[in-house]
Parts: structure tokens; C-alpha cells; sequence
């Protein structure tokens, strides 16, 4: 069975609000829920720390250009 995974085209991107105490502790979260969601080349694109927490966006590219597409592969290979 295909994965959806497999069909993206280029990068999934996350928002999200971080309960944190500082802008450093909001930028550690986000590394580590890329790391905890296995999201490769995982990039924090945007983070703003706000009085209890941080807004932050996390771009995770899965296939950059010139990669191997796994969307042009046939079902059996």
C-alpha cells in the first residue's frame, strides 16, 4: 500500500504554539518535536516568543531538487 508520504511533492510545514518559558527553550521544542515526528531536514522558518509560549513553523522538505521522486515509481518497484 502507497504511503502519503510518498506522494509529496517537496515540503510539509507545521504551526504550532509551544508552552515554553523562553525564546532559546521555544527553539529546542521545535528541533526536538521534528526529531520526535521523524520529519527529515526539519527548518524552523519562523518562531515568535510571546509572554507563556512561542508560535512556531516548522518545514520539513521532504524531496529537494534533483532527489529521487517516489511518486514516479511504478506500484511493483
Amino acid at each position: 500500500m502507497k504511503k502519503a508520504l510518498d506522494s509529496v511533492v517537496d515540503a510539509i510545514d507545521i504551526e504550532t504554539f509551544l508552552y515554553c518559558k523562553s525564546e532559546s527553550e521555544g527553539k529546542e521544542l521545535a528541533e526536538k518535536l521534528t526529531q520526535e515526528l521523524n520529519l527529515p531536514h526539519g527548518d524552523i522558518v519562523f518562531l515568535e516568543f510571546k509572554a507563556w509560549g512561542a508560535r512556531v513553523r516548522i518545514r520539513s522538505y521532504i524531496h529537494h531538487p534533483g532527489d529521487h521522486y517516489r511518486w514516479l515509481e511504478t506500484e511493483g518497484n
